[in-house]
Order: structure tokens, then C-alpha cells, then sequence
């Protein structure tokens, strides 16, 4: 998950609220935060980033659903500049090891190798995990990056939460 618009903790913060009160999903670990500068679409604030790791019951197109309409609970509406500024951004990074290409959802996510903003996170959680199209542990694509691009840093706070999720 990610943000750079307005209070981006408090963003996220509502993002893992609403997946912890989600039907039949539950979080089972939450990486470490960090500050991440942008990629792709250099002309706006850095970004909060993170990564969950859930349990869920739901399909995979019904779980994208779910995380639009918590995007959009969070006031988030359509991009108007592609990687461009969001007040908050979820994706599917990973469901178990299956490889799922359809219009809407493309798992693993096609760009997550290239971005240390994803993998620093995921690493948090299990840096084992393996990419089921390229064969190789989280932790080992994360060490091809060159380290000195994609800045990123860790923020001290936390954003579990026993609060609620707002529609």
C-alpha cells in the first residue's frame, strides 16, 4: 500500500483497518514503514509505503474489488497522471503462488521486481517468499537493486490499529 497526498499515515491506517474488519480475511503481519521517493513519475511528494500479508477467503477479482472500494472510502477517485500523486494505493502483490492475467488484475504485480519500495516491505514479512514467475526469493531480487536508486527509509510509527474503517 502506498500514499503521498495529505496524512498518509492516517491513510494507511484506514487501509489496515478496513482489511482486519474485511469478511472473511484476516491480517496475519504488517511490514515496517517506510519513505519512499517516487519512481516512474519524478514531480510529486514521496510516498508511505508498506506491505500486509493477509488470509482470505475471497477470489482474487473479488479481493481487487474490495480494495477499490476501500481506495475509494479513503476518498481516493481515478488517477489522473499514471504513477502519478494518490491519497492511497493497494495492490495485490502476491496471491499464494498463482499466476492470474485478466483486464483488470495481473498477480504477481508486473512491475514489483524493479521496485524496492515493494520488496524492502515484503522482505519485512518473509523474505523467503518466493515470485512464482521468476523463481527467486523476495530477498534476492531486493539484493539485484542497485542501492543507489528507488531512496527509501524507514519511519518509526506504527499502523496497526484498532480503529475503524470509514466508508
Amino acid at each position: 500500500m502506498g500514499s503521498n497526498l495529505g496524512d498518509k499515515l492516517a491513510y494507511c491506517r484506514h487501509a489496515v483497518a478496513c482489511l482486519a474488519q474485511l469478511d472473511g480475511t484476516h491480517v496475519t503481519a504488517v511490514s515496517k514503514i517506510y519513505r519512499t521517493a517516487p519512481v516512474d513519475y519524478q514531480d510529486q511528494n514521496w510516498f508511505v509505503n508498506l506491505a500486509l500479508a493477509i488470509e482470505t477467503v475471497l477470489a482474487p477479482d473479488a479481493l481487487l474489488a474490495a480494495l477499490k472500494r476501500i481506495q475509494r472510502s479513503a476518498g481516493q477517485g481515478e488517477k489522473s497522471i499514471r504513477f502519478g500523486p494518490r491519497r492511497l494505493d493497494l495492490d495485490i502483490l502476491l496471491y499464494g503462488r498463482q499466476i492470474i492475467q485478466t483486464p483488470l488484475l495481473t498477480v504477481p504485480h508486473p512491475r514489483m521486481h524493479r521496485r524496492r519500495f515493494v520488496l524492502k516491505p515484503l522482505c519485512d514479512i518473509d523474505p523467503g517468499l518466493v515470485h512464482p514467475v521468476r523463481g527467486e526469493s523476495v530477498r534476492a531480487l531486493l539484493n539485484r537493486l542497485d542501492p543507489c536508486e528507488q531512496q527509501i527509509e524507514e519511519i518509526k510509527e506504527d499502523v496497526r490499529t484498532t480503529g475503524f474503517c470509514m466508508p
